[in-house]
């Protein structure tokens, strides 16, 4: 189960997290590979963008970050946009 512990966030379970997040973001930025498996993401009025790759570690996720540039424009709410290498 992720959690976030920034902005007051921190203990929120994935899918009070996703409702909280869709009232204020149109996209949900995530590395957790299992959230489409576990939360039925139609139902939140928010876009789900699953960074893929070796590692969770910044050096690995920052070569993503052209890719996910390009795919905010088209994240569709209710689905899952992945992205990786």
């Amino acid at each position: 189960m992720a959690t976030v512990a920034t902005n007051g966030w921190g203990g929120i379970s994935n899918g009070k997290l996703l409702a909280l997040a869709a009232t204020s973001f149109d996209v949900f930025v995530t590395v957790d590979r299992n959230l489409s498996f576990q939360q039925p993401l139609p139902k939140y009025d928010i876009a789900v963008i699953l960074l893929v790759s070796k590692s969770n570690r910044v050096d690995d996720l920052v070569l993503l970050v052209p890719k996910l540039l390009q795919a905010l424009a088209t994240a569709r709410k209710g689905g899952v946009t992945e992205i990786g290498l």
